[in-house]
C-alpha cells in the first residue's frame, strides 16, 4: 500500500515522503495516529502545497547536522575498559558502549545510527567510529580505548592467607581434645580430677643443723654421778657370830 508521510518517523522516513508500507500496518498504526495519510490524488494535492515549507525544515535539518558533525569529529572519547597484558579486552566495546558515552558529553545519539568496524572492538587502542546524522551526512568520531589494569592475586598471597588460617584449625582441633570437653573421653577427665598423692601429703621438711650448732653440742660434756654424794649403801652385814 502507497502513502505519504505527514511525520518524520525515524525507522520509515521524513515528512513528504511516499513510502510502500503493508496495509494493515498502515491502516492500523500509522493512518490512526496521524504519522502518514492514503497516497492519492487529494493527498498529493495537499503536499504539494506545503511543499516549500518541508523544503525549509529539511534545510534546517542539514544545517543542524552539520553543526553536530564538526562537534562530533572534534571530539576524542576516551573509554577505560578491563583488558589483559596483552592488550585484549575482558568483554568488548559496543555501540551501546560509545552510544552511553556520547551522552556523557552532551549528545543524544541513536546506537542504529553508530557504526563500528567489525561491529565490536575487543583490543586497546585508537579507532574511529562512525555516526550517521542525516540524509547522507555522517560523522567520524575517534575513541581512544585505554586497558584497566586488574587486581589479582598472587600465588604467594594465597599460601600466606592459608598458613594464617593453619594455627586457627590446630587451635579448634586441640580445643576439641582437650579434658573436661565434649571430646575428651571419661578415663582422661577421671584422671585429671584426681589429685596426685605428691600433692596430697607433702613431703615433711628436712632440718637443716648449722656447723656451729654442731660444734656447741660437741663442746657440752656428758653428765656423770656427782662425786659428792656418796653411793647407795648396801645392807649392813650380819654380826659376827662370835658378838652373840
Amino acid at each position: 500500500m502507497k502513502i505519504i508521510l505527514n511525520k518524520d518517523l525515524a525507522t520509515l522516513g521524513e515528512e513528504g515522503d511516499v513510502k510502500d508500507v503493508a496495509k494493515g500496518y498502515a491502516r492500523n498504526y500509522l493512518f490512526p495516529r496521524g504519522i502518514a495519510l492514503p497516497y492519492n490524488e487529494k493527498t498529493i494535492q495537499l503536499f504539494e502545497g506545503r511543499k516549500d515549507e518541508i523544503e525549509a525544515r529539511k534545510a534546517l535539518k542539514r544545517q543542524d547536522a552539520a553543526g553536530l558533525k564538526e562537534k562530533l569529529e572534534a571530539l576524542t572519547l576516551t573509554l577505560s575498559m578491563p583488558a589483559g597484558a596483552n592488550g585484549k579486552l575482558y568483554g568488548a566495546v559496543t555501540v551501546q558502549t560509545v552510544a552511553d558515552e556520547l551522552v556523557k558529553q552532551g549528545f543524544q545519539i541513536e546506537r542504529k545510527k553508530i557504526e563500528i568496524p567489525g561491529n565490536t572492538i575487543k583490543s586497546v587502542g585508537r579507532y574511529k567510529v562512525s555516526v550517521k546524522l542525516y540524509e547522507s551526512s555522517a560523522a567520524e568520531c575517534t575513541i581512544t580505548v585505554e586497558g584497566q589494569a586488574i587486581k589479582t592475586e598472587t600465588r604467594t598471597s594465597t599460601l600466606q592467607r592459608g598458613r594464617r588460617r593453619e594455627p586457627a584449625a590446630d587451635t579448634a582441633a586441640a580445643a576439641e581434645s582437650a579434658p573436661g570437653t565434649s571430646g575428651g573421653t571419661g578415663e582422661t577427665a577421671a584422671e585429671t580430677s584426681a589429685p596426685a598423692s605428691s600433692e596430697a601429703f607433702p613431703a615433711a621438711e628436712a632440718v637443716t643443723v648449722s656447723p656451729a650448732a654442731e660444734t656447741a653440742a660437741e663442746a657440752v660434756p656428758a653428765e656423770t654421778p656427782d662425786a659428792g654424794i656418796p653411793a647407795e649403801e648396801g645392807p649392813a652385814p650380819a654380826a659376827a657370830d662370835g658378838a652373840r
